[in-house]
Formats: C-alpha cells, sequence, structure tokens
C-alpha cells in the first residue's frame, strides 16, 4: 500500500475503534441503569412482602371477652372465664357460693376482689339475678306494700301469746315485741329459701335475729319443701342453704358410683357431712 492508503486505512480503524467505544460505553450506561431499575423494584417489593408477611405471622390472635346475659349464683366456670374473668376470681366466686353466699342483687357482684369499675360497668347490663334469689318482699305488690309500711307501730301481741312460724306473714310477725319490718321480710325470706320452718331454732340462722323475740314462735305441723337426692342436679341440690357445693358434688358423685341414695347414713362416712349436717338436713330430704 502507498502512502496515501495507509493513511486512509489508519483513519478508517480509528474511526471503528472510536464508535465501538462509544457503543460499548452507551451500552454498558443503560445495561448498568436498566438492570438496576428492575432489579430494585423487585427486591423492594419482596422485602415489603416478606415484611408483610412478618407482621402477620408476629401478630397473636387476643382473647376476646364476650358478652351475654348471666347469673352470678348459677354461672359455671365456662361461662366466667368467657366473659373475661381470671381464673382466680373464678374460684373466689365458686368459695364465695359454696360456703352460701348468694348475690340478691347486682351491686353484690361489684365486691368480687380484683374487679375494676370499669370491668363492673361492661359486665353490669348483662347480670340477670334469678327470682329464686330475690328478697321475698319483691313478690308484694307496691300498693300492699306502701299499705303495710304505713303501719309504724302495730299492736303487739301478749306474753302468752304466739306466732304460728312457718305459717305466718309479714303483718302478723310485726306484731311479735322486737320484730319491725325488717325482720319480719327476713324471717318470711329465710323460711322461703329453707322451704318451710321445722323448728324456732331456726330463726338463729338469721344474722342479728333478738334471742328475746323467740319465745313468741311456735311451730306447728310443719310441711318443708322436699328435695328429691336422687333426681336434682347439683346446681339444684346447691340452692338449699343446708346444702354447699362440695356436699352436692359428693351427692352428685355417690349416686354415680354407687347408685340411688336409700338413706342419709349413706353419706355418713363422708367427710363434708358431719352428724349435725345430716341431722338438720333430713326433714327436707326424700328419696
Amino acid at each position: 500500500m502507498n502512502r496515501n492508503d495507509r493513511k486512509i486505512a489508519l483513519g478508517v480503524v480509528v474511526v471503528a475503534v472510536v464508535a465501538l467505544t462509544g457503543l460499548f460505553l452507551t451500552g454498558d450506561d443503560e445495561s448498568a441503569s436498566v438492570q438496576q431499575a428492575v432489579s430494585s423494584t423487585p427486591v423492594r417489593k419482596e422485602k415489603g412482602s416478606a415484611a408483610q408477611r412478618s407482621v402477620h405471622y408476629d401478630v397473636q390472635p387476643t382473647h376476646q371477652p364476650e358478652r351475654f346475659t348471666f347469673d352470678p349464683n348459677t354461672a359455671d366456670s365456662t361461662q366466667l372465664l368467657r366473659l373475661g374473668l381470671q381464673p382466680w376470681q373464678v374460684r373466689n366466686i365458686y368459695r364465695y357460693r359454696a360456703k352460701g353466699g348468694i348475690y340478691r342483687k347486682k351491686s353484690d357482684f361489684a365486691r368480687l376482689y380484683g374487679l375494676t369499675v370499669k370491668q363492673y360497668r361492661e359486665l353490669e347490663p348483662y347480670i340477670r339475678i334469678s327470682d329464686d334469689y330475690l328478697p321475698a318482699s319483691t313478690l308484694i305488690g307496691a300498693r300492699e306494700q306502701v299499705e303495710r309500711d304505713t303501719i309504724r307501730y302495730p299492736v303487739k301481741i301478749k306474753e302468752d301469746e304466739h306466732i304460728v312460724l312457718n305459717t305466718a306473714d309479714t303483718t302478723q310477725l310485726r306484731k311479735v315485741p322486737g320484730i319491725g319490718a325488717y325482720y319480719a321480710r327476713e324471717i318470711v325470706r329465710h323460711g322461703q329459701w329453707l322451704g318451710g320452718y321445722v323448728s324456732v331454732d331456726q330463726l338463729d340462722e338469721i344474722d342479728g335475729f333478738p334471742q328475746e323475740s323467740k319465745k313468741y314462735f311456735v311451730v306447728r305441723q310443719p310441711h318443708p319443701k322436699k328435695l328429691n337426692i336422687n333426681r336434682l342436679t347439683l346446681e339444684q341440690l346447691r340452692r338449699h342453704p343446708y346444702i354447699n357445693y362440695y356436699q352436692a358434688k359428693a351427692i352428685v358423685d355417690y349416686r354415680r358410683l354407687r347408685g340411688d341414695i336409700t338413706s342419709l347414713e349413706d353419706l355418713r362416712l363422708i367427710k363434708d357431712f358431719p352428724p349435725e349436717a345430716l341431722k338438720r338436713l333430713e326433714p327436707y330430704i326424700e328419696y
């Protein structure tokens, strides 16, 4: 090649090298940009998904207290726990009921240890006290109650006169010296709770009952309401003031393991039934 040809060839090579170099650099930049744009989006999305999955699996479901009507005198442990009460509070309720305690009005439930004002206000609309646990005075008509309460100073009976305890109403009871409207209602209420009086000494079971008034009462031809000890459920048995939760459970367990009870002597060997408990329970039991 002559000198001119060599110059032309060299110029073509230089132009080609510059063009290829520019194309290479431009392609790398575009590829890098595209690769970065493409790769960055999935990574962020994947990270976001992973975070969402992490949050989803880390959140543990919490138990929300349920709201439904209940009677604190008969509600079982499952119902009480569903209401949001703590296990130790449920145990306290069972102990209270086992000792003969009764919730006669809604506000009585507010005395439960550990119950907050907020919890009580939420539960109060759902508390339903059975009529079996209300004071007997609520059975008296409003007008009749007002008329009887206006008799503030009824004529009292004489020393040699008596009131038949198992048949008297509040008007007759208030004629007894030392007995006012409060004790008259308590005598009726306790008699209905027992199922009828069989002894004047049962008045001692009323808190603060005036002993000097007992001499004015007599019991004649008692016909107490009987409990069928072989047919009633645990809850029905424990409603009687002479049968607590543990005694009712012992009766039910005995029937399940040994069959029907034919005499209270069958229960004598059970530690929950001392002789005095069987003696006072005997007039109210049938088989």
